[in-house]
């Protein structure tokens, strides 16, 4: 592992290059050529050094394409689930990326190539597609073939220059972490589009132990609305590999998107066997029904969009919603999205979802969904945020933390959104490992902190409308200053005082003056 300066001086180079190569065009329309150059880099590498073996004697890289056989190719790609030529790789396109006439074609070419190697075999699902964003004919990149292959090849030949140290050493974690640095920028700039699929990192390292704490091992986890995937890459930098024993599981709407978390699995040293991400409307077509129950559910799914809802009375029987008994209404999901977790997680687990803060206490169809959820016990926090944790919002958002298994009909409640849980960077407030640490063991020992946390009766929570608001529960600190009034009074009393005396000097002045 690299030393922080050497990490941050990396990820200076990468955005320094993500910004130069780019020119006119926009970065969030550019990002795609960024991070899939250096996808195309990390999965280069990573397969030359599988084929390798660690034996510093051979390069597959030096190797022609004619030398692979049949019987060589299947091997590989029943293990790595893709399959690259020698000729492919990216350092060898890299060599005469500035002066092949034929730069984005070839590009192109490889691409196709390498998802094509994945059809009838099992990761057939977790390749295909993987390239579909990096479009080397966009006219993004220039209007002409050369404009085009003027800014590939800057963008690889830059990508080619940056330091990622000796593969076997420390690759991965490089690569993961460039990946994840990039994507968090141009979420950052890109305000509200980006925030609405990135969560930083902080925030995810919280959900993450929320979700997983006290639990040694679990079968798989899972997020409904992975996003790029940085909720559940979280989730394995919390544990060893072997502890979450089925693997990766999440489903997202937006393609493009979803090709971003496929790649930040492989980006992670996660094998295609071990991460399953598909693409489609969790809440109208889920796809991991046959998987579940998952012991640790993580999401940051979108806040109050829009949904089907009550205009799909079929919905209403289905058993994610069915036991609440209604639907969460047109114009805000959030609920749905809830309710769709629960069903998915196991009597061991845990679930712990962001969610927007009206949902906690506005009334109609979510009160009743409240009223469902306390009743039969599954919430076991509701923990508040500080606000401007997120790109593209200022929004001060909770964490619902469900489970199945509680021993207590009480309700946690903590406002974590005071200044002791925060620093503030830039545009951005951001939370510290130790203000991580404070949240997290404040929520494992139920502690009871004045103006910070409480635990509630369910049948109190009942008597107040099935209000879920952590504000109607903790006290906030009266941080105005204490007045003393009879000390002030005495103050007053000096002064006047004072006055008095200094007017009958005054007057006695004026008085000699006039005589």
């Amino acid at each position: 592992m690299t030393s922080i300066k050497q990490r941050e001086e990396l990820q200076s180079a990468i955005w320094r290059i993500a910004n130069e190569v780019r020119g006119a065009v926009d970065g969030w329309d550019f990002k795609q050529f960024v991070l899939g150059t250096l996808f195309y880099r990390f999965i280069s590498e990573n397969f030359a050094s599988f084929i390798q073996g660690g034996d510093d004697s051979f390069h597959y890289a030096e190797l022609t394409d004619d030398a692979i056989t049949p019987e060589i190719k299947d091997d590989a790609t029943k293990t790595k689930g893709y399959f690259i030529y020698p000729g492919q790789l990216f350092v060898n396109v890299a060599k005469t990326a500035n002066t092949n006439p034929d730069l984005n074609t070839e590009l192109a070419a490889i691409f196709k190539d390498i998802e094509g190697s994945a059809v009838g075999y099992a990761s057939e699902h977790d390749i295909k597609g993987l390239f579909a964003d990096f479009d080397t004919t966009s006219l993004r990149l220039g209007n002409t073939v050369e404009e085009k292959n003027r800014r590939l090849a800057a963008v690889i030949k830059g990508v080619e220059s940056l330091d990622f140290g000796d593969f076997e050493d420390h690759e991965i974690d490089l690569f993961g972490d460039a990946y994840e640095f990039l994507i968090s920028n141009y979420a950052a700039n890109a305000g509200k589009s980006g925030g609405e699929y990135f969560t930083p990192q902080n925030v995810s390292k919280l959900i993450a132990r929320l979700a997983l704490l006290g639990q040694t091992s679990v079968n798989k986890i899972y997020d409904p609305a992975c996003g790029s995937g940085s909720l559940l890459l979280q989730a394995k930098k919390q544990f060893d590999e072997h502890l979450i024993e089925e693997g990766f599981f999440g489903q997202e709407i937006n393609h493009t998107t979803y090709n971003l978390a496929r790649m930040n699995m492989f980006l992670h040293n996660i094998n295609y066997d071990k991460f399953d991400i598909a693409l489609g409307d969790t809440l109208l077509h889920p796809q991991y029904g046959d998987e579940k129950p998952f012991d640790a559910i993580v999401s940051n799914p979108p806040y109050s969009v829009n949904w089907v809802g009550s205009d799909d009375p079929t919905l209403i029987n289905d058993d994610r919603f069915a036991p609440a008994g209604v639907l969460a209404p047109k114009s805000k999901a959030d609920f749905a999205f809830v309710l769709h977790a629960l069903s998915y997680l196991s009597a061991r687990g845990r679930a712990a979802i962001v969610c927007f803060p009206g949902i906690f206490y506005r009334g109609g169809a979510e009160q009743k969904i409240r009223k469902y959820l306390v009743d039969h016990n599954f919430v076991e926090a509701v923990i508040s945020l500080p606000a401007n944790l997120f790109y593209g919002t200022t929004i001060a958002v909770n964490i619902i933390v469900l489970s199945k298994h509680k021993t207590e009909a009480k309700t946690q409640f903590i406002d974590a959104g005071g200044e002791d849980f925060f620093k503030k960077e830039t545009n951005n407030n951001v939370l510290l490992p130790e203000h991580i640490d404070r949240i997290v063991s404040i929520f494992e020992h139920k502690e009871e902190v004045q103006y910070v946390a409480t635990s509630v009766d369910n049948a109190k929570i009942a008597e107040n409308d099935y209000n879920l608001s952590v504000s109607s529960y903790v006290e906030a600190e009266d941080k105005r200053e204490i007045i003393d009034i009879d000390k002030l009074n005495a103050e007053v009393a000096e002064t006047v005082k004072r006055i008095d005396a200094l007017r009958a000097e005054i007057d006695s002045i004026i008085k000699e003056i006039e005589e």
